[in-house]
């Protein structure tokens, strides 16, 4: 984060406005919006851009440069002159005055920045590129102008007039913060938004009465099991977005990719519980017993598990432990590390040139031995997709051998897939284990295997610079 997103309040306050041009007359009207005094000093102004504004009385226009007893008890000062040397000249007597001060297009020289605004008072949404882009945050906030409906607004002004009665009824802040969710994603909004305030102040009645009730009678909590794919945040569901913004407390893994995490409510719990091998953390059944504790005392409890909860993630292992103890729960699936990975790397798990199923088999093993199926792992036309393999790979690699695969048969071992960082080492059953480690593969990788492997050179959008063809840098192109 290279700024710090704040909102200040300038309501009968003075603003200083250095220019007369376009950027000049926005940041006038932003600063009346926000209820302030402005003193504008430019010997002239462009009348079109200023014809709405200047016969507003809290705006003063002096012909002249602003000097330094200007900028007295100012709350903010914005520069938007055509020089560059005349809007120095005004940062530095602002700093002077110790005034936060924004000069157009000229970050170098800016206290604070901008953002692009959704306005849907009393609630405002600021979209900053940290000056690098301010197109592209107008770009953003563009899209957001579509989402947000204008009756947002009522919304806001409906919930702030409640806030006081709220407060008084119920007493339990957590109790308090699950009602406000309760109604503001409900059917009373609903109401609201459509102007039938009357109906919504009497379901509003009926929900407080129930709120009470649970507070009484003591709050029940939940788990949610979210699934939270390979490592690329873009793959996770919008029901996993939206529980990972109710939780009290959540318990991770290590296998989360990079910004997952940003995404949970900041005011949750955060516990780390994730495990390697020769190194649990946590054991499993501890987790699984802080899930039913956690819940039992009230609490929205996210469980976040890299790829799939159910797929080799030990999903069902924790919710048995919850069903046991009558603890409500919901499942949220998530991208499997096989399907995550192999799309990344450019690799169909199945083709009907190729292989007509997939089969997916984790290589733990007791003691170093892999313990699988051969016979069913050995079939024609078929894509075997190796979870948590990486450790064991030189082992599996020489039992595949054994019993009867081609040597020849194509590999391709994909390393924290589906991330900024993922690479992709390819080879045969003969050779990959040599491959990987003079390329210093680490975990989490996910094995592919099977003639699929072949397709990722035909169905890749770029050339591998040469003597690179087996090990590549970077995501499948064709993903983004």
């Amino acid at each position: 984060m290279d700024f710090l997103p704040i909102f200040r309040d300038v309501s009968e306050r003075t603003v200083i406005v250095a220019g007369g041009g376009t950027v000049a007359a926005r940041r006038v009207e932003i600063a009346l919006r926000a209820g302030a005094h402005v003193k504008l000093f430019a010997e002239s102004i462009d009348e079109d851009d200023f014809a709405e504004l200047r016969d507003d009385p809290r705006l003063e226009h002096f012909r002249r440069c602003p000097e330094p007893a200007d900028f007295e008890d100012a709350a903010l000062a914005f520069a938007a002159c055509r020089k560059y040397e005349d809007d120095r000249k005004i940062a530095d007597m602002a700093r002077a005055a110790k005034v936060p001060v924004n000069v157009a297009d000229r970050p170098e020289l800016c206290d604070f920045i901008m953002p692009s605004i959704v306005d849907r008072s009393p609630i405002v949404v600021a979209v900053s590129s940290s000056g690098a882009s301010p197109i592209l945050a107008r770009m953003i906030r563009a899209r957001l102008e579509t989402m947000l409906p204008a009756a947002f607004g009522k919304l806001a002004e409906f919930a702030g007039d409640i806030r006081d009665k709220v407060m008084a009824r119920l007493k339990n802040p957590e109790n308090r913060r699950r009602f406000w969710e309760r109604i503001l994603e409900g059917p009373l909004a609903t109401l609201v938004f459509s102007g039938d305030e009357d109906t919504a102040k009497t379901l509003l009645e009926r929900e407080l009465t129930a709120a009470e009730a649970e507070e009484r009678e003591g709050i029940t909590g939940e788990v949610y099991l979210v699934g939270c794919g390979p490592g690329d945040p873009d793959l996770l569901t919008f029901k996993a977005l939206r529980l990972m913004q109710k939780a009290d407390v959540v318990l991770y893994d290590r296998l989360l990719g990079d910004g997952i995490l940003n995404l949970v409510r900041r005011e949750a719990e955060r516990i780390y519980v994730g495990k390697r091998r020769g190194d649990h953390t946590v054991p499993q059944e501890e987790i699984s017993d802080m899930l039913v504790r956690l819940a039992k005392e009230g609490k929205r409890v996210l469980r976040l598990k890299g790829g799939d909860p159910f797929i080799f993630g030990r999903g069902g292992e924790e919710i048995e432990k919850l069903a046991e103890n009558r603890i409500p729960f919901q499942v949220v699936p998530g991208v499997t590390a096989a399907s995550g990975c192999a799309a990344y790397a450019g690799i169909p798990l199945t083709h009907r040139d190729h292989a007509q199923s997939c089969l997916f088999i984790t290589a733990h093993g007791k003691d170093g031995i892999v313990d699988v199926d051969w016979t069913q792992v050995l079939r024609p036309h078929q894509t075997v997709a190796v979870y948590m393999g990486l450790r064991l790979l030189p082992q599996f690699m020489k039992q595949l051998l054994e019993h009867g695969a081609d040597a020849a048969l194509p590999v391709a071992v994909v390393e924290k897939g589906t991330r900024a960082d993922q690479r992709v080492v390819t080879g045969t059953i003969a050779n990959i284990a040599d491959k990987v480690v003079a390329a210093q593969v680490e975990s989490p990788a996910m094995i592919i295997i099977g003639t699929v492997v072949t397709l990722r050179d035909k169905l890749a959008w770029y050339l591998p610079e040469e003597g690179a063809e087996e090990v590549t840098q970077g995501r499948f192109i064709g993903s983004l």
